[in-house]
This record gives structure tokens, C-alpha cells and sequence, in this order.
């Protein structure tokens, strides 16, 4: 049979494609059809443009780049599906394809994001930047769009130590990470504590490094494959495995797909899977006693990919707050890792309803374990002008 897949790419497979059956009950979980009512911004109509691509009766270039490049691969239709399509691994294997054909301004655009995050001086050199930029205000020049996907970053929080060793047990290994390592180093801090009163001995390794999510959510297969076997093999050491950032952890636990083809680190893959834990699944006694009313927003990293939701809450009701629901499903704020850098107008569609369901439970704290849902719905509340504060869920009974 011909087909339009560019050979020796990753695309979806046959098997996955058909298991869709084309039933819609997708159609309302997925935020960008809810925003157009579109059909070819859901994730049926998706599938379908895959399916047309792999039968050889679409290209690759053209209409079906812009529909992949409008998914924010949320998964929530993934979690909806009830014939189990998965929805994930197909979007990231058709932006494979679509990478590997890209031209012009906006490979050049993506090349240059996902290589700076993969590299951590590169990374941090650009980080004093922006700090630098966002003091005298120059930020203000960029399109409204960048500028709210842009990390808030403080020269306090780029002068803030990496946590060091401490307590007893078990090996806590954290993810130091890209953007986390730049713009959230207090939370690297709080989760650090949290682990040393769970009974834990944190261990902190001394260089970052990425876990490769954005460059699989680009389409970037073999960076997200090298930066998988970096991470391995820094890791290989620990008992588990903690993560403070929801698309991180949910990445980290698909190593093994995304290792398939290579029989060695796949089977070290498996191994390294069993003891990746987010860290909100550590039961840890929060720090201090907290009262009042707290917000959580879901990542969707959290909510679709891992089923984590109830770990926040109870993390938040052992200090004595009392979480909050949005009310909006759990819907994606738009951030979608480099989502909001390049398709600013959905993003800021999504990131505005966030807020404003945010901002109606009259919480005056936020709780968001993701590092771009914090830099979006940050960015959206201060657009509204709201002083609610934005704290990842461990930040806050730290």
C-alpha cells in the first residue's frame, strides 16, 4: 500500500490508527474544538487526516502540519477514548513527520527553543538574559504572545543553590531539569524538604539536564531519544526517582516506547520507569499548618497521562487547606509545552478562560505542579489583574 510517511520516520502505526472508530465522544474534552467547533481541530478529525496521510491520499505538508501544530497534545481525549486510542504516542509520531519535512522560519524557530532547553549552560546563559531583559522592561518588545510563554525569571532565583544532600533512607534522585532549573529552583527546594520528612535521603546531581519532553512534543525524535539515555544513566543509582514537574515525570515514564528499537536501553528503560514518581505522590507531612482556601489546577500531564489528582488535594488537606475544583473539567490552560510560543492566539484563548475560572474561586493561591501551565496562568492572571499567587502544591505547605 503507498503512503505520503516520510521512510525512516516514526509515524502512526496502523494498529493505532485503527483503533479509532470515529465516535466524537473525544469531541468535548478536546479544548481546541471546544474554542473553533472545528472538525479538523479535533482529535477525531486529526486521526482521520493521519489515516488519509497513511493511505497515500493526503501529504504530509500543507493542512495536516497546521492540524498537528494545533493539537496541544493534552490527552484528554486519550483519557475519554473508551476504545483506548492512543492518541499521545500517534501525535507525537505524525510530528515527527511533519518535523522531518518543516522548512523556513518556524523549523529554525523550533530548532532553536528545544536546542538551548537541551543544553544547561546554553540555558542558563539565556536565562540571565531574560532576567536582565525583565528588569529594564525590554520584554515589553517582544510579540504579546512570546512574551506571556516567557518565564518570569529573578537573578534571587537564579543565585538560589540546587538543594544539597540531606537526610536518611532510601536515595531520592530529583530531576533538576531545564526550565524548573532557571525559573522554579524554590520548588526544587521545597520538594527536597518534603522528601527528607517523607524519610528520605535526597541526592541532587550536580549538572541539570532535560528530560527530552518538549523535543518529543516538537516532533524532535532522536533529541528526545538522546536526552532519554542521558537521563538513564544519570539516574541508574536511585531508589526512586522524583520529579517536580508534571510533564517531566509523565514523559520520563515512557522512556521505554520511546527506546523500543534499541533491545539495551529499552530494558533499561523498564527498570528506570518502575521508580519515576512525581512528587506529588510522596506522602510527606506538610512543613507547617496552613488554613484557607487553595485552587488546584490539574496539568493535564498530570490529570490525562498519569491520573494524578487526588495526591495534590490530599497533600493540600494534610496542612489543613482546603483544595478548591475549578470547575472547568480539568480543561488544558494552553500552555502545552512550547504550545504558547507557537500558536500564542489559541493559547491565550485557553490561558484567559483558565484564569477567569481561576480567579472565580476567590482562592488567593493557585496550586500548579507544571512548569508551563505556572508560567500561563501566571501570565493571564496579571493580564486580568489579579493578585492571585501561583505556587506549586508543595511550595505552598513547605
Amino acid at each position: 500500500m503507498s503512503t505520503s510517511w516520510k521512510a525512516g520516520i516514526p509515524a502512526p502505526s496502523d494498529d493505532d490508527l485503527n483503533k479509532c472508530v470515529a465516535c466524537g465522544l473525544c469531541l468535548p474534552h478536546c479544548p481546541t474544538f471546544r474554542v473553533t467547533g472545528k472538525e479538523t481541530a479535533s482529535p477525531r478529525g486529526r486521526i482521520a487526516a493521519m489515516r488519509a496521510v497513511s493511505e497515500g491520499r493526503a501529504p504530509v505538508v500543507g493542512d495536516f502540519t497546521v492540524m498537528t501544530d494545533e493539537c496541544l497534545s493534552c490527552r484528554a481525549c486519550e483519557a475519554a477514548c473508551p476504545s483506548g486510542v492512543p492518541y499521545g504516542r500517534m501525535i507525537e509520531a505524525a510530528r515527527a513527520q511533519t518535523e522531518a519535512v518543516r522548512t523556513g522560519p518556524g523549523k529554525a524557530k523550533r530548532r532553536i527553543i528545544t536546542g538551548v532547553i537541551a543544553r544547561p549552560r546554553m540555558l542558563r546563559a539565556a536565562a540571565w538574559g531574560i532576567a536582565t531583559a525583565q528588569v529594564l522592561r525590554l520584554d515589553h518588545l517582544l510579540p504579546s504572545g512570546l512574551r506571556m510563554a516567557t518565564p518570569r525569571i529573578t537573578f534571587r532565583d537564579l543565585r538560589t543553590p540546587l538543594p544539597q544532600a540531606a537526610g536518611e533512607g532510601p536515595v531520592a534522585m530529583m530531576l533538576v531539569g531545564c526550565v524548573m532549573d532557571v525559573a522554579f529552583r524554590p520548588v526544587h527546594q521545597a520538594t527536597a524538604r518534603a522528601l527528607v520528612r517523607a524519610g528520605y535521603r535526597v541526592v541532587v546531581p550536580d549538572r541539570g539536564g532535560c528530560c527530552g519532553a518538549l523535543a518529543a512534543h516538537a516532533g524532535e525524535i532522536e533529541s528526545a531519544r538522546t536526552l532519554a539515555r542521558e537521563r538513564i544513566a544519570q539516574f541508574e543509582d536511585a531508589d526512586i526517582i522524583v520529579v517536580d514537574s508534571a510533564g517531566c515525570s509523565a514523559h520520563m515514564n515512557t522512556y521505554a516506547e520511546l527506546l523500543a528499537d534499541d533491545p539495551e536501553w529499552h530494558a533499561r528503560a523498564l527498570k528506570f520507569e518502575t521508580r519515576v514518581c512525581d512528587a506529588v505522590q510522596i506522602d510527606a507531612p506538610g512543613a507547617r499548618l496552613i488554613e484557607g482556601r487553595v485552587a488546584v489546577h490539574d496539568a493535564c500531564h498530570h490529570l490525562q497521562a498519569q491520573g494524578i489528582g487526588p495526591e495534590v488535594r490530599r497533600t493540600l488537606r494534610q496542612a489543613g487547606a482546603t483544595p478548591i475544583d475549578l470547575g472547568d473539567g480539568g480543561r488544558c490552560c494552553g500552555a502545552g509545552g512550547l504550545y504558547a510560543a507557537l500558536e500564542p492566539e489559541m493559547a491565550a484563548t485557553l490561558g484567559e478562560q483558565k484564569a477567569r475560572a481561576i480567579i472565580s474561586t476567590g482562592a488567593p493561591v493557585v496550586a500548579v505542579a507544571n512548569p508551563g501551565c505556572a508560567i500561563q496562568i501566571r501570565a493571564h492572571l496579571e493580564a486580568l489583574g489579579s493578585d492571585v499567587e501561583v505556587r506549586h502544591p508543595l511550595e505552598i505547605v513547605d
